[in-house]
């Protein structure tokens, strides 16, 4: 039996890249996941790879009915809901703001924050059912910033300040809300960015140089720190913004 054993776990974004990693991190440590994507396709084979009562959902983050559809469909179909990993998210583009249109802008509220907003609107009366919880998955980018990344910068700090307002007003009530910040991960989303770059070739050196750990990771050094915070392990943490960062925002290094 795992950290898990029991929970019902709610991941967007799961059938690639971080999601992907924490939808199989939480079922090996023995929670139920409801496999959310708006690829259904990708949504699927994740699931299929899990073990135990698991399910697949298709799921734009960025609708309401889509999400409070897929909250309900895990309800009824694995009896309830303890966790919402707000995981899935857009990055591109890579402009800064003044080269941003409208459009860019708007996609990327509405994925990376509205989302968050859903996620409260219809999970909160099941986690509080539960005393369960919240996790965004931010980035180190909204603490520190991003050169010719503004609007994908501008949404990971909002991600991260909702973090904090909400668990300010979900404590008394037992719900725990908390997020994680990645700094560079090899997913499908960073290998997008790093191909819009000016110099793709070089980009892999960059990601390893700037963690001081000295490697760019793979997502399930997220995983496993996402698993913490949702177990009952991390009980008394809320409000946390926790880097899983290789020390890349430590400072200065020769």
């Amino acid at each position: 039996m795992g950290f898990l054993a029991g929970k019902i776990i709610l991941v967007t974004g799961g059938g690639s890249g971080i999601g992907r990693e924490c939808a199989l991190k939480y079922s090996r440590e023995g929670a139920s996941v409801c496999v959310a994507d708006i690829d259904s396709g990708a949504a699927n084979r994740t699931c299929a790879e899990l073990p135990g009562e698991n399910l697949a959902v298709e799921c734009d983050v960025s609708s309401g009915t889509a999400f409070r559809e897929a909250v309900e469909e895990t309800v009824r179909r694995l009896g309830g809901l303890d966790a919402v990993h707000n995981n899935a998210g857009i990055s591109s583009p890579s402009k800064p703001l003044h080269e941003t249109s409208e459009a860019e802008w708007d996609a990327l509220l509405r994925v990376n924050v509205k989302s968050v907003y859903w996620s409260a609107r219809f999970a909160l009366p099941h986690l509080i059912e539960r005393r369960g919880s919240i996790l965004n998955t931010a980035s180190m980018v909204g603490l520190i910033g991003q050169a010719d990344h503004a609007a994908y910068v501008a949404t990971k700090g909002a991600m991260i300040a909702l973090t904090k307002a909400m668990a300010l007003d979900y404590a008394p009530h037992g719900v725990r809300v908390n997020a994680i910040c990645p700094a560079g991960v090899w997913t499908p989303l960073l290998r997008r960015w790093a191909a819009e770059q000016q110099n793709p070739a070089e980009i892999e050196q960059y990601l390893d140089r700037i963690h001081a750990l000295g490697y760019c990771p793979e997502p399930d050094v997220v995983a496993d720190a996402a698993a913490f915070l949702i177990s009952d392990q991390a009980r008394f943490l809320t409000g946390c913004i926790l880097p899983v960062s290789g020390g890349a925002e430590l400072g200065y290094r020769r």
